[in-house]
């Protein structure tokens, strides 16, 4: 469960390392797909995976996620189905899983319900980016202590509600680099760095993980050097929709993800 993200960071810590975390879509091209996506993934140097749950109306996401979870959908995707790749995907490797998802499909499950499943299929964390602090206090009750609820801060977060929002958060504190969407960018804020370190200060204990935007193993070098992990998402999603699970696209997803573990440790 939770300890798996535990672990995976105090290790990191001890070798001096940053966490790369990886990003795709659950059931794109298709949830057999999505299996092997995650052996290149792990094969490739990723530290932790986030699998995105496909959803109709996705607020937080750009253009590229859209159009996967579009794709995913069309495959018949549900969180249930989910759930059971997530137990094949840990039938092949320990590496820490963690389901960006937002309420409505955890509402529509059963969040007792969920909770139960999600933990014993191996599910370690869950983001969900439509829920604010002061609605997720049953949730965050329900996972207790088998199920990291990762919270979100931004740009705009207050220092006093970044503190509410850590001291409520488990695994990590996922830092959205930008205001707005996902996407790549070919340019990260300017103040980024300083945004950083002071939300880094406020985090104390709980890991800092930044991700929007980030795509080139420059940019993740950077933003390395102010946070415990860096998030990838966009940039492999879109090899993904170019080459599916094809030898192609399994080949180029491993060498982008090289070169951003290369870029985090260099």
């Amino acid at each position: 469960m939770m300890q798996r993200l535990h672990k995976t960071f105090t290790e990191l810590k001890k070798e001096g390392r940053k966490a790369l975390i990886t990003f795709i879509t659950a059931g794109d091209p298709d949830l057999a797909a999505t299996c092997d996506l995650v052996d290149v993934l792990v094969a490739a140097g990723a530290d932790i995976v986030e699998l995105g749950v496909p959803f109709s109306d996705p607020l937080a996401d750009g253009p590229t996620i859209q159009a996967a979870s579009t794709r995913s959908l069309a495959q018949g995707t549900t969180l249930k189905k989910i759930v059971a790749t997530v137990k094949e995907i840990r039938r092949r490797t320990e590496i820490p899983l963690v389901l960006m998802t937002y309420y409505n499909p955890l509402y529509r499950y059963g969040l007792e319900k969920f909770i139960a499943d999600a933990c014993a299929a191996g599910v370690d964390g869950l983001i969900v980016p439509d829920l604010p602090l002061e609605e997720s206090a049953e949730l965050r009750c329900l996972a207790a202590a088998k199920l990291a609820v990762i919270p979100l801060a931004a740009p705009t977060t207050p220092d006093s509600r970044l503190a509410e929002i850590v001291a409520a958060g488990r695994g990590f504190l996922y830092y959205v680099t930008v205001t707005g969407i996902t996407g790549t960018r070919t340019t990260l804020p300017a103040e980024l760095a300083a945004s950083l370190d002071r939300v880094k200060k406020i985090a104390g204990e709980l890991p800092l993980a930044a991700g929007f935007g980030i795509a080139t193993p420059e940019q993740a070098r950077v933003v390395g050097g102010h946070a415990d992990a860096v998030i990838v998402g966009s940039a492999l999603v879109e090899i993904i929709a170019r080459h599916g699970a094809t030898a192609a696209g399994r080949n180029e997803l491993g060498e982008r993800v090289r070169a951003l573990r290369h870029a985090l440790d260099g």
